[in-house]
């Protein structure tokens, strides 16, 4: 007989905390850990989040928030790179102890090197947002130079975009937004 540890945010909350840069995160009762991500994954992070959070400023939409704790329920607890959330939503969705516990808008992922990290982000997280109501994913390969959007269809999402480095990101759910996508990656010439 085979037992599964099903983990859950109180089992997070117990551990050690880490002597390094580990992340840990639980999606559908698994346990991923994540070690600090690169310079390039990083630098991904920083732009798409000051792209957001320069839009946010001028539009008064909502904010955009790099690495924040969502917790969905007891064995869905991520720290998704970026989030964008409008004002009315973080009101319902912020909770005492100061995370997430509904879904933001938009989230984004930047992929790390690795076979595993591109399965959780490609299929693990995308499962979960879209089941969990959030309305567009970002998924953002630096190794590639691509970003592809995927938007709620349903109760899933569907691919609605694929962009390389020629192309203006643009989103129904952010009017007015636009970024070129190579402004994104870590600068080429470093």
């Amino acid at each position: 007989m085979t037992f599964s540890v099903r983990w859950t945010t109180a089992d997070l909350e117990a551990l050690p905390d880490p002597l390094d840069d580990t992340r840990y995160e639980i999606i559908d009762g698994e346990l991923y850990v994540a070690k600090q991500p690169s310079l390039e994954h990083q630098y991904a992070c920083g732009e798409l989040y000051a792209a957001l959070r320069a839009w946010s400023e001028q539009t008064s939409f909502g904010l955009a928030l790099f690495a924040p704790g969502i917790i969905f329920a007891e064995d869905d607890n991520v720290a998704p790179d970026v989030v964008w959330i409008s004002r009315q939503r973080l009101r319902a969705a912020l909770g005492a102890d100061r995370k997430l516990h509904e879904p933001p808008e938009l989230v984004v992922e930047v992929l790390s090197p690795g076979a595993a990290n591109e399965r959780r982000d490609r299929d693990a997280k995308l499962k979960l947002y879209a089941r969990r109501g959030v309305d567009e994913y970002w998924l953002v390969d630096w190794q590639r130079r691509r970003v592809e959007l995927y938007r709620r269809d349903g109760p899933a999402f569907r691919l609605g975009a694929s962009l390389t480095d020629a192309d203006q990101l643009q989103s129904p759910l952010l009017p007015g937004f636009a970024h070129a996508v190579d402004r994104f990656f870590f600068p080429e010439e470093f």
